[in-house]
């Protein structure tokens, strides 16, 4: 976990010296702001070598923007995951999109959905983690001035070539710590960056369907989907 700590914890100092333009308006960085829930979560989970690692893009608003857990949902990081520790706010903090930490009460649905299928197929925390770890490529949040969230592929090149390059070298250290044989990216951003950033490791690489709302496939039967995409790559599922 130290490991983890000292990689997430040049991340963080490497985005935040970063600057973005209009039409971004703000930027969050659970890392800093909501630091303890993330430490707890790699305290907890984030030990010992991994069979796959899960991919995500970058933070949803009430997700980890909240709780500092990838793909974090208040109710199932508490109940589940179970982590729950004191949120701060940002420095600058958009009124349309306030840090309320674990009393948020805003549903994300993305980690509603995968979270809930970790907890559906494992049961227990102990039995997920055993296997498997969960972070997110950016551990940004962008947003324009009306709250409406940006993601790091629209950003401007100048602004994402600096961007991604921090990404890269701390998912490189990470998958390096954790030693999965396998990747697997939540969407196809995901994919498409783990391939980019870890070009020599021998990794075998996945994807499945993102559960975002956003997409039609995921709003029928997301979970029986990407299950099967799982089983696809030769992982076990109870």
């Amino acid at each position: 976990m130290k490991e983890l700590q000292r990689i997430t914890d040049r991340l963080r100092d490497d985005v935040d010296a970063l600057s973005f333009a209009a039409p971004v308006t703000h930027v969050y960085d659970p890392l800093d702001y909501a630091r303890r829930p993330h430490r707890r979560y790699l305290e907890r989970w984030g030990n010992g070598k991994k069979e796959a690692v899960f991919l995500g893009m970058n933070p949803g608003p009430f997700g980890m923007a909240q709780t500092g857990v990838p793909f974090g949902e208040v109710s199932l990081v508490r109940d589940f995951v179970g982590i729950e520790e004191k949120v701060d706010r940002p420095e600058r903090e958009n009124e349309k999109r306030p840090i309320e930490g674990f009393a948020c009460t805003r549903s994300e649905v993305s980690g509603a959905r995968f979270w809930g299928w970790a907890k559906q197929r494992f049961e227990t925390p102990e039995r997920f983690f055993a296997r498997f770890f969960v972070i997110n490529y950016c551990p940004l949040v962008f947003m324009e001035e009306s709250g409406k969230n940006r993601t790091p592929d629209k950003l401007p090149l100048a602004e994402r070539t600096p961007l991604y390059a921090a990404c890269d070298r701390a998912l490189a250290g990470m998958i390096d710590v954790l030693a999965p044989r396998l990747v697997i990216g939540i969407g196809a951003f995901a994919l498409e960056r783990a391939q980019l950033a870890l070009p020599d490791r021998p990794i075998t690489f996945g994807t499945i369907l993102h559960p975002s709302p956003a997409s039609p496939l995921a709003n029928k039967g997301w979970a029986d989907k990407a299950e099967a995409q799982l089983r696809a790559m030769g992982l076990s599922i109870p």
